[in-house]
């Protein structure tokens, strides 16, 4: 009987631990599995963390490509200052002085905006002055004055009409003339016989028909005079006889053409004299029958005769 009862349990105990042991590794299996679920939750997890980190890094970064140098500089200093304020020992003189320093600033560029809109542009002057004082660039200069700037001038120099009235000479050189003639010249007509006498004391020297041309300069420089005359009295180029034509109206309202005789001094040193009278130089003077000219100091008298008509 108690061999019979031994074989009963051997045999239980040989069909019950194949048992358990699968039971055992069921669970086992259970548990790997619930374990294996658990580390692929958590490893998703993980990915989703570094996808959203990746995105994240990717929008910061384009927002850095997509801002100014100026604005990324101005930003790490912000933060550069931020951080180093942050370490600084925050006492209430710093921040008083502080303060202070914003009201001034705020004060100085308030009255720097009234300057601009009060007045119009400020000079160049008061504009280059903020080198020395860049806090009043907009006052003015003070009593400095500006010098004016040189307007131009369009006055005539002479320097054409000196080309144009040189007459060159053999040796190089070329005389200005003084004179020019005007554009009422005319030659006397035949019908008028204008003759000049030069007399000495009572003596006749000379005669000159004045009808063959318009113009008779007078003077010493015997290149360019039409009229020589020797006396030392006398300029290179000291008078002119000039026949000019000119339009008179008379009572009637006709106006009536004469083409007569008139004496001009070119500015000489001594002188012309009209009938023992100096004339005014520059100046046209209409001559008359039997009028008697002198020029400088020598004795000569020119007389100025029209011949009478036969």
């Amino acid at each position: 009987m108690e061999s019979s009862l031994r074989d009963k349990n051997r045999r239980r105990r040989s069909h019950s631990a194949p048992d358990d042991s699968e039971e055992e590794r069921r669970r086992r299996r259970r548990r790997d599995r619930e374990r294996e679920d658990r580390g692929i939750g958590r490893g998703e997890r993980g990915d989703d963390r570094n996808r959203a980190r990746r995105r994240s890094n990717d929008r910061d970064e384009k927002r850095r490509r997509s801002r100014s140098p100026a604005q990324s500089s101005s930003r790490r200093s912000d933060d550069r200052r931020s951080k180093h304020s942050s370490t600084r020992d925050h006492s209430p003189s710093r921040q008083e002085s502080r303060e202070k320093d914003t009201r001034s600033a705020r004060e100085g560029s308030a009255t720097q905006i009234s300057r601009k809109s009060k007045g119009p542009l400020p000079s160049q002057a008061a504009s280059f002055q903020s080198n020395k004082d860049p806090s009043m660039a907009l006052v003015p200069a003070g009593d400095t004055e500006v010098p004016e700037k040189q307007k131009p001038n369009f006055a005539p120099t002479g320097l054409l009409a000196a080309a144009s009235n040189s007459i060159a000479q053999a040796d190089g050189t070329s005389i200005v003339l003084k004179y020019h003639e005007p554009p009422e010249a005319r030659k006397p007509p035949t019908k008028d016989e204008w003759k000049l006498f030069v007399f000495k004391g009572a003596d006749i020297l000379e005669t000159i028909e004045l009808s063959t041309r318009s113009c008779w300069l007078v003077g010493r420089e015997l290149a360019v005079v039409d009229m020589p005359a020797e006396h030392p009295s006398i300029s290179k180029q000291h008078a002119v006889l000039q026949f000019r034509h000119i339009e008179k109206t008379n009572e009637f309202g006709d106006r009536l053409g004469k083409v007569r005789p008139y004496l001009i001094d070119l500015e000489s040193a001594n002188g012309t004299s009209l009938n023992k009278e100096e004339i005014p130089p520059s100046r046209y003077l209409e001559l008359r029958d039997k009028d008697m000219i002198q020029f400088g100091h020598s004795t000569r008298e020119y007389v100025l005769m029209l011949s009478p008509k036969i």
